[in-house]
């Protein structure tokens, strides 16, 4: 069934200044669970983007989020059923048997996803503030311009589960590829100067200035053509996919569901448990 804007259960979306210079902000609202990923908030993000992008009263969109961390990753208590919700990819047979089904499912609600949002015409401005782990990564590389509370922190430890890194594998285009690697293969957090150093973030600011300055450079650039934005965006990104960005993400999230299927043979389970001592 399609989301509804007027009964949102994890975001906050609300406009500012609607008109020639408008601001939409969603707000990631599951603080009790350091607002971990499940599928009602990748479907209720989906709703609210799609909205901002169309809207001619929207020029800027500002995600963030509610409590001490941006995001704790893939909520793996998540219960409810992928049929409350509309699919937005080509993706389906998500009850089929093998790796077949789980890949399906990934495609949709994390690979596709987060692919559809990169290219949003419209520029996606993030601001992070406490942990960010795993597939909250994601969350904050759709964006075009990531600010940092220095209080910010980036890790993703999958490879201790026994898989690559996360579905939306930008990791060398966000560090670099040595840094990339080293980061991987230990699980380690970056901290928010680091991560302005190695261009992940374009700004590191007081916690406490978090909000107002992203809003503030929100508001500035908002008062730019509108169609001057898309183009820049557009060109930008498409010297991203001429470097074979599309190709590599694409070939990572293939080696991802090798890693679970090799799991799923060993273990039982798609991640490694890590409970052989």
């Amino acid at each position: 069934m399609p989301v509804s804007l007027d009964d949102l259960q994890t975001l906050r979306y609300e406009l500012h200044d609607p008109g020639d210079t408008g601001v939409a902000v969603v707000t990631l609202d599951r603080p009790e669970s350091r607002n971990a990923q499940n599928k009602r908030m990748t479907y209720e993000l989906n709703a609210c983007f799609d909205d901002a992008s169309r809207r001619t009263d929207v020029k800027v969109i500002v995600l963030q989020a509610d409590g001490p961390h941006f995001s704790s990753g893939h909520d793996l208590r998540d219960q409810e059923s992928q049929r409350e919700f509309d699919l937005v990819s080509t993706s389906g047979g998500f009850s089929r048997e093998g790796q077949e089904g789980h890949m399906a499912w990934e495609e949709e609600v994390y690979f596709q996803m987060c692919w559809r949002w990169r290219n949003i015409p419209k520029p996606v401005i993030a601001a992070a503030q406490g942990k960010t782990i795993a597939g909250g990564l994601m969350l904050l590389w759709i964006a075009d311009i990531i600010i940092a509370a220095d209080d910010a922190q980036f890790s993703d430890p999958v490879v201790a589960m026994g898989v690559n890194g996360v579905e939306y594998f930008a990791h060398p285009w966000e560090f670099g590829a040595r840094r990339a690697k080293e980061l991987l293969f230990t699980g380690d957090f970056i901290g928010a100067d680091d991560a302005l150093r190695l261009g992940m973030v374009n700004h590191v600011v007081p916690r406490a200035e978090l909000h107002r300055f992203t809003l503030d450079l929100a508001a500035r650039i908002a008062t730019r053509p509108g169609f001057a934005l898309k183009l820049a965006k557009e060109s930008v990104n498409q010297t991203l996919e001429a470097q074979g960005q599309w190709n590599a993400l694409r070939a990572a999230f293939s080696l991802q569901h090798l890693a679970h299927a090799h799991n799923r043979i060993r273990f039982g389970v798609p991640v490694d448990p890590g409970d052989r001592q």
